[in-house]
């Protein structure tokens, strides 16, 4: 009997341990360390949230970048891929339904310099990043819708360009909100745009 009193004993005190106060001082450590990552990385402009630098979200107008497809629709409550293998025909048939749309908005595109995040969905359906080629590639619609020259737009690509640490692991990437807000901030300059906290 004495062993079933310490075994529950043992247990009361490790589930407190660490299903409450372990979390609990994470969560506050989080909190003073990195306060603007710990609340989402919400982004404002004229103090208004407009979205997160972590979780794609859509641009359909002309006028702005545009994420990776997504297969969950871009809803943050069911992040997720399609799980569809490269031979299942609704893959197939979605790529090449993704495709159609690159090159009717993006006209002088050619297939073979389409880069697959243009077509494919990402992992977690909420990828915020773009690889430079699929933002490069985008210019030139952007650039007529909003009459910014493509010189413009592309240092911004290469201003907010992120690689890989090291060179080792990964591709070179831009976050497609902050490109947006750029340009957002661009065509209209009395814009606040702001991290929220």
């Amino acid at each position: 009997m004495i062993n079933v009193w310490r075994s529950l004993r043992f247990t009361l005190v490790f589930a407190v341990l660490l299903g409450i106060v372990y979390p609990l001082f994470f969560v506050a450590l989080g909190r003073v360390v990195f306060p603007w990552q710990a609340q989402g990385s919400l982004v404002a402009v004229n103090g208004r949230t407009v979205g997160s630098e972590l979780i794609a979200q859509p641009f359909p107008q002309p006028m702005w970048f545009e994420p990776r497809p997504s297969a969950v629709n871009y809803n943050a409550d069911g992040s997720g891929g399609s799980n569809l293998g490269p031979t299942n025909p609704a893959l197939v048939q979605e790529v090449r339904q993704n495709l159609h749309a690159v090159l009717r908005q993006n006209l002088g595109l050619q297939v073979d310099e389409v880069p697959t995040s243009m077509v494919e969905s990402s992992g977690s359906g909420l990828d915020p990043d773009i690889d430079l080629q699929d933002a490069y590639d985008q210019i030139p619609r952007i650039s007529k819708a909003t009459g910014l020259s493509e010189a413009w737009l592309r240092s911004l690509v290469q201003r907010d360009a992120e690689f890989p640490v090291l060179g080792l692991y990964g591709e070179p990437m831009v976050n497609v909100i902050q490109l947006n807000l750029a340009i957002w901030e661009k065509l209209h300059p009395s814009a606040r745009v702001a991290r929220t906290t």
